[in-house]
């Protein structure tokens, strides 16, 4: 951030200064009060039970009455800070909005944004969790969910109200908005830096200097007219950084979805093929285009004794679909859609080295585009001489003959008939 002028900054250092000394101030009033500290563990705890009922198909179709409900009653009860924070949840029928409780979809989606911030070790988590979010372009949910996010991770999120914005917007002169997810990331950002001119005033919980830009949205804190360049903010900069990110992480959902929908097809095969079906252990909270939930809810929760070594079972715990018969092994797929073929087919093999002289069907699932690169991939010198080289089995392929393969196959011989062998 360049250097403000002396006198912006003299009034910026005056304003904050207010703000430390008044006895009325949120600092005082509810920064440092014990039932901010009490309210995390009620807080977390509420967006748990939150995911589970959207998870489990059991959250009503109303706010009224939901584990939603509750959640953002530990939320509001925050003092004035948090006032208001749980209208944008409140189910609107004439607007259908916020569109979470009769859309399913929307509601898993919502659920795994939740899941995500939950489990977030790093900021890069949290963002994409937001901008996955934002992606499904959810009726009426806008960064309402910011307040839920700062007490899951307060030296990261700050909260989002209107007083809190329009602070923000008289400190900078930015004219950002209350319905915008990229408003609050800049917001954020804006934020961010003003906590780190200040570090020895404020507090790594980003609630302190939350609660200086409310006191000056709501005009308790006066500031004067050029106060604007006080903090020479690049927004213009963030916002283009913004976009280029949030359409990367719209890239990777799309890719993702993709991904998950071959793990699908996969899975009802092969249950509809009388196989265990085993659903790599990173993607079994995707979901199951076929009758919603999620990949793992029908798969198998842990896979067999293989007797393999620790270091091979991690490896194969990650191949994206096992298809079982008792503790053996009868197919294996890796999906690939702009990742490695490479890694994919060492990981096949790792598999069908291992496996004591049994030998597995083995399949790449991928693009039509990519058959070149399979084939090349397969023409490399430590793959051109394995015994059990895997097939092709294109998106389209296994996408057209999904219901047929159900309906009339008998075993994995079926998908011989759509394999391109190498």
């Amino acid at each position: 951030m360049e250097s403000a002028p002396t006198e912006a900054v003299g009034v910026l250092d005056a304003a904050v200064d207010r703000y430390f000394a008044d006895p009325e101030s949120v600092y005082h009033t509810w920064f440092l009060g014990e039932d901010r500290l009490k309210a995390f563990r009620n807080i977390r705890r509420g967006v748990q039970t939150v995911i589970q009922d959207m998870v489990k198909g059991t959250f009503p179709r109303d706010y009224r009455g939901s584990s939603l409900e509750f959640l953002m009653a530990a939320v509001t009860e925050q003092k004035q800070v948090f006032q208001g924070a749980a209208h944008a949840f409140y189910w609107k029928p004439k607007l259908r909005i916020p569109d979470i409780y009769e859309h399913r979809e929307n509601q898993l989606g919502f659920a795994r944004f939740l899941e995500e911030a939950f489990k977030a070790a790093r900021e890069d988590q949290i963002l994409d969790a937001i901008h996955r979010l934002d992606g499904l372009k959810i009726k009426g949910m806008g960064p309402a969910s910011a307040n839920i996010l700062y007490f899951l991770h307060p030296t990261l999120m700050p909260p989002f109200n209107t007083a809190i914005l329009g602070g923000f917007n008289a400190l900078t002169g930015s004219a950002l908005k209350l319905g915008s997810w990229r408003d609050y990331l800049v917001m954020r950002k804006g934020i961010q830096a003003l906590n780190d001119r200040f570090a020895t005033r404020f507090s790594r919980d980003l609630g302190a200097v939350s609660g200086f830009l409310f006191d000056v949205g709501i005009g308790k804190i006066a500031m004067d007219s050029n106060v604007e360049t006080a903090l020479a903010f690049e927004e213009k900069k963030i916002r283009k950084t913004l976009d280029k990110r949030h359409q990367e992480v719209l890239d990777d959902a799309k890719e993702s979805s993709l991904h998950a929908r071959m793990q699908a097809h996969l899975l009802k095969v092969g249950q509809a093929l009388g196989y265990q079906v085993w659903i790599a252990r990173n993607d079994r909270s995707a979901p199951n285009c076929h009758g919603g939930g999620r990949l793992g809810e029908t798969a198998l929760a842990v896979l067999p004794p293989l007797d393999l070594g620790a270091e091979v079972t991690n490896t194969v715990e990650l191949i994206d679909v096992l298809w079982l018969q008792g503790n053996s092994v009868a197919c294996a797929f890796e999906v690939e859609k702009s990742t490695s073929i490479y890694s994919g087919i060492l990981r096949l093999q790792d598999l069908s080295l291992s496996l004591s002289g049994l030998d597995p069907d083995l399949f790449l699932i991928a693009p039509d585009e990519r058959e070149g690169e399979v084939r090349a991939q397969l023409l490399r010198p430590a793959f051109r001489q394995l015994a059990n080289r895997p097939s092709l089995i294109t998106f389209t392929d296994l996408e057209a003959h999904c219901e047929a393969l159900c309906r009339f196959g008998n075993d994995q011989k079926a998908l011989k008939r759509i394999a391109r062998p190498f």
